[in-house]
């Protein structure tokens, strides 16, 4: 939770920016759509079970929890099936459908502490932790583009 609403400010400028087109844009044969946000996950080896056990727990809450808020349509967890050398071992991917300025971040951020029983200086340590079990790798930020028949 807490990297999807970092990921909200700092992809928000980038977001205009990207909506800010010249009024021929109208005849693009898309309509933008939903947001995908995708961690790329190298898991440690041997530590694969505890990885998935955390997944399927803290994280798939805290993800339900932002879906019964309406912050997030959707998530998954993909597997790679034919790593290259150096390539994630999971992807994780969360879908939203907009963008949301700090003060509604922070406003979330507290709902999700409530919820969790933490605060946001003990989630943070327990994500430090989470270190022995897997690296992120990196994180994109994608849009999806609804097409248009023509």
């Amino acid at each position: 939770m807490i990297a999807v609403l970092k990921t909200f400010a700092l992809a928000a400028p980038a977001a205009l920016l990207a909506l800010a087109s010249p009024a021929g844009a109208q005849d693009m044969p898309y309509t933008p759509g939903t947001y995908w946000e995708v961690a790329s996950i190298d898991v440690e080896d041997g530590m694969e079970p505890q990885y998935i056990d955390f997944l399927a727990g803290q994280w798939r809450k805290s993800q339900e929890f932002a879906k019964s808020k309406g912050y997030i349509t959707d998530y998954h967890v993909l597997t790679n099936m034919n790593p290259r050398d150096g390539e994630p071992d999971l992807y994780l991917v969360t879908e939203f459908e907009r963008m949301y300025d700090t003060a509604e971040q922070l406003r979330q951020q507290r709902e999700y502490e409530a919820m969790m029983k933490r605060t946001e200086r003990q989630l943070m340590g327990e994500s430090g932790a989470r270190g022995k079990m897997r690296t992120l790798k990196g994180s994109m930020l994608l849009r999806e583009l609804t097409l248009s028949a023509r």
